[in-house]
């Protein structure tokens, strides 16, 4: 799946889930040192657990963050069945 962000640097994130199970993760733009090191630190990790983590999560005077989106985006793919 690619998502879409709304109100970050990044522009999107690419998203694999295998079995509830977050198997690959990349974002587009925004701070590409942080964003490497996010998506390592979900991969292999429970889609629910991210969701807890990052969801809310906001950057500066921002009311999102790449964070939050990916947790925006996860919860997306959990209403999508996949």
């Amino acid at each position: 799946m690619t998502y879409q962000t709304k109100g970050t640097c990044s522009t999107s994130i690419d998203i694999e889930v295998e079995e509830g199970k977050i198997k690959f993760v990349k974002f587009f733009g925004g701070c590409n040192g942080n964003l490497k090191g996010i998506a390592s630190l979900v991969t292999g990790m429970d889609i629910d657990d991210a969701i807890s983590k990052l969801k809310g999560i906001r950057c500066g005077f921002k009311t999102t963050s790449c964070p939050d989106q990916l947790a925006q985006a996860l919860e997306q793919l959990k209403t999508e069945g996949c």
